[in-house]
């Protein structure tokens, strides 16, 4: 990795000037310290999105340019109103073209899937598919659609296996490869600003995990991108951006959760209903490297996980471990679709009572060692298009080596004592890139 202090562009504080007295300064690194007014809806301190920031400069920081839009349906402003569609009605920005992640532009198709390449009814801009598009794929569409410089919008909920960073690090090599100015307009990270869990590492790259971060990052999407630029790009695109801009949040510091910033919560994918979904989903998504249902096909997907094997005995199991901030509640529940749809699972609804002493991903760990301890019937989930690495669980949590602690009878306190070094090799990577308090 690169010990190079990241670089701050000429453009990188995007016309603070230009947005006016009503928003915070937009210089990175200072977190938009500045005193902000109480949230109209509340909710804690009023926080507002780089979005917002924008908009209210009138675009300013886009004018003269040709720009890609890399968003979805929580690319919003505070009127919940999309932000293409508010840049293409207010007739200030040349919109080259839309670039769909995961789960699509207006966020219609389901967990691995995307609305493929179309013309948006709306607003007549072609849509581009950028769900699993390679590097080489991504600069093709951003030359055909002449891009000059390319946006990222999109709310991420803090987690290395949401697949939203992962779309924004391959638009970062083909800006790299084209030469094109990057611009984040950063959220706030949902669950915090803590880093946690076990490093990925390189043999298990995949969608899920393109580069070597822990599971919970810690980061906003604009302080991500700062450290994929000054610890990856370079290695892996052959040099670093010409240009990136973060257009900041104003309001937000690193302890402050989802429920606290005073923002409505749009759902960044079908499985992610709520901020409190985001909040145990670094430990509970784990669950998908197993036979055990994460509760898809429910009201509380992350928060409900079972399986028809599953009794009373793991909730039990799990309130007598004492892990804090959290209580278990026995549950049963039939899934509509996904693992074990149209049949009875028991199991546990995961609780949050206390947001700042629980650690979802120990949370995680804890109820994968009690569920192999206690249901022969437990497996972990193998893949046949992946025959060098076929558990899922290993590509979640980044290397074979949770997985076979579990099996060899290791205790949660062993599993995560683990990755106790790494995870701290990483926090202090990281530092040189935040933004934000």
């Amino acid at each position: 990795m690169s010990t190079e202090v990241p670089r701050v562009d000429r453009r990188r504080l995007l016309g603070a000037a230009a947005v006016g007295a009503a928003a915070a300064p937009l210089l990175a690194g200072s977190g938009g310290a500045s005193a902000e007014p109480a949230s109209p809806l509340g909710r804690g301190r009023a926080v507002t999105p780089g979005a917002d920031r924008a908009a209210a400069s009138g675009w300013s920081a886009l004018s003269g340019e040709r720009v890609g839009i890399i968003t979805n349906p929580t690319g919003v402003l505070r009127n919940l109103r999309n932000i293409v569609d508010e840049m293409h009605e207010s007739g200030a920005v040349q919109i080259a073209g839309v670039f769909g992640p995961e789960h699509g532009f207006r966020g219609t198709a389901q967990a691995g899937g995307s609305e493929g390449t179309f013309v948006d009814e709306r607003t007549g801009l072609t849509v581009y598919d950028a769900y699993g598009a390679g590097v080489s794929k991504m600069t093709e569409m951003f030359n055909t659609a002449d891009v000059e410089t390319v946006v990222f919008d999109i709310q991420d909920v803090g987690s290395r296996f949401y697949t939203y960073i992962w779309t924004m690090w391959t638009a970062m090599q083909a800006a790299v490869a084209t030469e094109k100015r990057f611009v984040v307009f950063d959220r706030p990270n949902p669950v915090g600003g803590t880093a946690r869990g076990p490093m990925m590492t390189a043999a298990y790259t995949s969608g899920v995990g393109a580069r070597e971060i822990v599971q919970q990052h810690g980061m906003s999407v604009g302080e991500l991108a700062r450290f994929f630029d000054g610890e990856f790009l370079e290695e892996h695109a052959g040099g670093r951006l010409a240009q990136l801009d973060i257009v900041e949040v104003s309001g937000w510091r690193r302890k402050m959760l989802y429920a606290d910033t005073g923002l409505d919560f749009v759902m960044p994918s079908p499985n992610m209903p709520t901020s409190d979904t985001a909040l145990v989903y670094p430990g509970t998504c784990m669950f998908e490297g197993t036979n055990l249902s994460e509760g898809r096909g429910t009201t509380k997907p992350f928060e409900l996980i079972g399986a028809p094997f599953v009794d009373h005995r793991w909730a039990a199991a799990l309130e007598d471990a004492g892990l804090p901030g959290v209580t278990f509640r026995e549950a049963y529940f039939n899934p509509s679709v996904n693992k074990h749809a149209g049949e009875v699972c028991g199991g546990v609804q995961v609780t949050i009572q206390d947001s700042d002493s629980f650690d979802p991903v120990r949370t995680g760990v804890e109820m994968l060692v009690t569920a192999k301890a206690l249901f022969p019937e437990f497996a972990w989930r193998q893949d046949s298009w992946d025959t060098a690495r076929p558990f899922w669980i290993d590509k979640l949590t980044g290397s074979t080596r949770l997985r076979t602690q579990i099996d060899d009878g290791a205790t949660g306190d062993d599993v995560e004592a683990a990755w106790r070094d790494e995870l701290a090799a990483f926090d202090s990577t990281r530092r040189k890139y935040l933004i934000y308090r």
